[in-house]
């Protein structure tokens, strides 16, 4: 069951307690994070059959949904950062992101779409880098080829190098660490200039909760938001540690 309140600056929460992990598609093998290659987005369409059947898992994923205010509050934004330990910048895309999908329908809190930025690059400070002012990480986050060794499918190249520099196969690439195939159908320009930039947090986060919301139009429940973290990453082990960061993120912005 799901319990909602409002929070500081009008930010809602919502806690959900889970009752089964969900079996659906493997990953595509990419960055490594902390000695472990993660698996990242497909572009299939998971198959949930047998979800019931699957064994409880803790903790439970608390879910976060930011109102239009808390997107262009300079103070919360900035007690936020603080006490989440989430840098500004990127924290105001995953805010402004949930916004967006909230507008169009599709209930994915803020501190979901940090958790997944948190565990695919640290908000983008892998390898030395930052997010700059105008959103972009530098230097350029890329996963490793995807060439069909250290746990990877092979992804023969798809973008002819654009977004990964690589024309032979295909990587992982920006901070929420999307292939370019998958970029090419789900990602998203925020600015309006005609270029959706897998490098941009604005443009990734934005493109991380539509990709998230394609499954069931929502992660208001245990089991759409099961659905969904494991539709980017089909593992145990990366849907615990976003749930754990999730909930980390939301008791934080709450003050508990």
């Amino acid at each position: 069951m799901f319990l909602r309140h409002n929070g500081p600056v009008g930010v809602k929460k919502t806690i959900g307690v889970t009752a089964a992990g969900v079996a659906v598609l493997g990953g595509i093998g990419a960055l490594g994070v902390g000695g472990v290659v993660w698996l990242i987005s497909s572009i299939e369409t998971p198959d949930f059959t047998g979800i019931d059947a699957l064994a409880p898992y803790t903790p439970e994923p608390i879910e976060t949904a930011a109102t239009p205010a808390a997107a262009g509050d300079d103070a919360w934004l900035e007690v936020t950062a603080e006490t989440t330990g989430i840098p500004r910048r990127a924290l105001s895309a995953y805010v402004a992101a949930a916004n967006r999908a909230s507008a169009d329908g599709c209930e994915v809190g803020w501190n979901t779409l940090a958790a997944i930025g948190w565990v695919e690059s640290h908000h983008g400070t892998l390898q030395g880098g930052s997010i700059d002012a105008d959103g972009v990480a530098r230097p350029q986050i890329i996963g490793i080829p995807l060439d069909g060794t250290n746990n990877t499918m092979e992804i023969l190249d798809t973008d002819g190098g654009s977004f990964d520099g690589d024309t032979v196969y295909d990587r992982a690439v920006g901070p929420m660490q999307f292939i370019p195939e998958t970029w090419r159908i789900w990602g998203v320009d925020t600015s309006g200039d005609g270029v959706a930039d897998p490098h941009n947090i604005d443009d990734a986060a934005a493109t991380t909760a539509r990709y998230l919301c394609r499954i069931d139009g929502t992660l208001a429940s245990d089991e759409t938001w099961i659905r969904a973290v494991r539709s980017y990453n089909d593992t145990l082990d990366y849907q615990t540690q976003v749930a754990t960061r999730a909930a980390k993120y939301a008791n934080a912005a709450a003050g508990e």
